[in-house]
């Protein structure tokens, strides 16, 4: 931006362009966690994979898919939600 300084010139030029992308990387980040998060219930953490792994040692089928839907309804949600944010943040760019 021609007579803008460094500031400004990230605050209205950057910032606003690069948004979309920055978020998208933070959406990738949650969805992994979310999936690792389970996975601490292998080590003694009470997570949203302990009813998984309570199924997986018991042979309880119906608590492992109860704790495989609840794990995935968190990711879903949360990349819904980022994906609404992205899109909110692209339409504000233009």
């Amino acid at each position: 931006g021609m007579g803008m300084s460094r500031g400004q010139r990230l605050r209205k030029v950057e910032l606003p362009l690069a948004a979309p992308v920055i978020l998208a990387g933070v959406r990738t980040s949650v969805i992994i966690n979310i999936g690792t998060a389970t996975i601490a219930s292998t080590v003694g953490a009470s997570t949203l994979g302990t009813p998984i792994i309570i199924g997986l040692s018991g042979f309880n089928t119906a608590y492992v898919i109860q704790g495989a839907l609840l794990v995935a309804l968190a990711a879903i949600i949360a990349d819904r939600l980022f994906e609404r944010l992205v899109q909110a943040l692209s339409q504000h760019a233009k």
